[in-house]
């Protein structure tokens, strides 16, 4: 609730957590439609506009708590050729997209860096700061496999199918399961080693 206090801090990270939100889901819409799925298109989700893809509590809870997602993507697996590696792909295209965002950030902060500092100050150390935070924040984030988080399509697409009961059963109260995990802080063991591990993909 930090944010709350500090205004200024407010309005440097909305840009970094709308195009985070934005390009992740247009991210799962382009790689389906790669694999021949034009569902995300049809439904005008195959864009960068904030608006298509803004989920309130999403948004407030990655704003305030760390955590948090976009309205997810409508997917079609039935137009997949490869149902289980194109699920694959669609899933992970979103963390991807993050990841991709923090790497060229942080190289374009290596390049530019001092003279972004002396053009924006402390104002743009804070907005360089949260675009990498927020977008490596989201990427871990979403690969934890609990419905409706990306990592649990990937879970999906591993599982033999006589454990897909077990999965379904986990997608039907995984949104309550994600909850009870977030408000009891268990989230930060399963969030914590995936941040760590993707910090190191940074080009420090």
């Amino acid at each position: 609730m930090r944010l709350l206090h500090d205004p200024i801090r407010l309005v440097l990270t909305l840009p970094a957590l709308l195009w985070a939100l934005s390009f992740h889901e247009f991210c799962h819409g382009f790689a389906a439609k790669m694999v021949g799925d034009p569902t995300a298109e049809r439904y005008g989700r195959l864009s960068l506009n904030p608006f298509a893809h803004f989920d309130l509590v999403g948004t407030l809870m990655l704003l305030f708590v760390g955590f948090g997602w976009a309205k997810p993507v409508p997917i079609n697996t039935r137009y997949f050729k490869h149902p289980r590696r194109d699920l694959i792909i669609v899933s992970l295209a979103g963390v991807a997209g993050n990841i991709l965002t923090a790497i060229i950030t942080v190289l374009i902060f290596r390049f530019v860096g001092i003279y972004w500092y002396r053009l924006t100050g402390r104002a743009g150390l804070i907005f360089v700061f949260q675009m990498v935070n927020i977008n490596m924040g989201l990427a871990a984030f979403n690969l934890i496999p609990i419905p409706p988080l990306d990592g649990s399509r990937v879970l999906e697409a591993f599982l033999p199918y006589k454990y897909m009961e077990y999965y379904y059963w986990l997608e039907r109260y995984g949104l309550i399961i994600l909850f009870v995990l977030l408000l009891t802080g268990i989230i930060n063991v399963i969030f914590d080693p995936i941040i760590e591990l993707l910090w190191h993909l940074l080009p420090y």
